[in-house]
């Protein structure tokens, strides 16, 4: 399964998504695409087997990726103040991968209903699906 990863700003949320997935499956192998090279280095520091940065990273690792896993953001135009281009909203959308999108109340795009989730039970639900996806 290749796993696609996509964070803005100080790549934090992804960090920690990495971290979790790699100390459960180890030999899974991620791409993590940053909107910025913060973003970027923070995942290749949590270890991710490949990196990336920007706008034609994110359209390629989408053709190529089974599952993607990101803040809602990713799929919105402009979003996590304006680092998502219309192009990688895009990509994202039409990419064939499963998308995991993580409720993120930021940037003026509110997930009714996402109240009170922590980043800790986004990780579990996470790790859950590919516990589930494993066994398929």
């Amino acid at each position: 399964m290749n796993i696609l990863i996509i964070d803005a700003q100080g790549g934090g949320l992804g960090k920690q998504i990495i971290s979790a997935i790699k100390n459960v499956y180890p030999k899974l192998s991620i791409t993590a695409v940053g909107t910025n090279s913060t973003a970027t280095a923070n995942m290749l520091k949590a270890g991710a087997d490949h990196a990336a940065t920007g706008e034609n990273a994110v359209v390629v690792g989408c053709r190529k990726a089974d599952l993607i896993i990101g803040p809602i953001g990713i799929v919105i135009a402009d979003s996590l103040f304006g680092e998502v281009t219309p192009k990688m909203a895009a990509a994202v959308g039409q990419s064939q991968a499963k998308r995991l999108l993580i409720p993120i109340n930021q940037c003026d795009n509110i997930v009714l209903g996402a109240v009170g989730i922590s980043v800790n039970d986004i990780i579990s639900h996470i790790l859950n699906y590919l516990e589930s996806s494993a066994k398929h």
